[in-house]
């Protein structure tokens, strides 16, 4: 989440992917681990593999808006994971382009095919600036589990390497619940447990606070604007486990963050608010 804001795709916007190799070797983007066990069943399930642990530096390309651009000269995709189909994945793997998928696993989307399945009970307030937006209430386990474990499954089955959960920090926003920081730990847990069940890496999504309690749970992390919020030393954790930060920055210009996020090991670039297919590479 960009503070109180997060960008995301429109209903109609069209997104685009890539994937890993299906074999446990080390790709452009990083390197393999161990750990990573398939979830079973589909066409992308990857029994056995292990994960895929993105290395500290490596270039990336985040669109989640706009015409495909599959022309980025880097090892590393994060794309929608609805909006994009698997023909798109298997021809980014055939670059050898590993690929994160993009999913909200902390707030309600209208515009989602699944939005229907999921109980009002379930539904907070709207996200400040996304009035189609809602927080979940992540205490109820029982009833998300099944919902993210779908999600999760059309990633596998689309051949990602790994996922972006986003709006994993309702605790700290106004979500109409009384979620505390030990609710936020159990849910972000569950959500890691679950991508590594099913042979996928995950990235904790800004979240600053929890990154101690967090960085052993999470395989990489994905960051808005910690250069402008004088944020990034959080983030060291990461880096220092030999774990990649992908960073961007929306207002700040390139030259002014890039010699400090890259000094820290990050993968830092700059984006369109809208997260369109320019980016600004450091």
């Amino acid at each position: 989440m960009l503070r109180q804001f997060r960008c995301v795709p429109a209903a109609a916007a069209l997104l685009l992917a890539a994937a890993c190799s299906s074999a446990a070797t080390t790709e452009p983007g990083g390197a393999t681990g161990g750990g990573g066990g398939g979830g079973g069943g589909g066409d992308g399930a990857r029994s056995g593999q292990e994960l895929w642990l993105p290395e500290p530096g490596a270039a990336w390309q985040w669109q989640l808006t706009g015409e495909p651009d599959l022309s980025a000269d880097v090892p590393v995709y994060d794309v929608d994971g609805f909006a994009t189909d698997a023909a798109a994945v298997a021809q980014l793997h055939d670059r050898g382009v590993r690929t994160i998928c993009y999913l909200n696993t902390g707030a309600w989307e209208e515009w989602r095919p699944d939005a229907g399945d999921f109980p009002e009970e379930l539904l907070g307030e709207p996200l400040d600036g996304w009035a189609d937006e809602r927080w979940l209430d992540i205490r109820q386990l029982d009833a998300l589990r099944p919902l993210m474990a779908a999600r999760l499954d059309m990633c596998r089955d689309k051949g990602f390497d790994a996922v972006e959960p986003d709006n994993m920090d309702g605790y700290d926003n106004d979500s109409g619940f009384p979620l505390t920081a030990e609710d936020q730990l159990a849910y972000n847990r569950l959500i890691a447990g679950m991508a590594h069940e099913r042979g996928m890496s995950v990235g904790l999504k800004n979240d600053l606070g929890q990154v101690d309690d967090l960085a052993g749970d999470f395989d990489f992390a994905v960051n808005e604007e910690c250069y402008a919020y004088d944020e990034c030393e959080a983030l060291t954790p990461f880096t220092a486990a030999g774990k990649a930060v992908f960073h961007v920055e929306y207002e700040v210009p390139a030259e002014e963050f890039c010699p400090v996020t890259t000094a820290l090991g990050f993968s830092s670039m700059a984006k369109h608010l809208d997260l369109d297919a320019w980016r600004g590479p450091c």
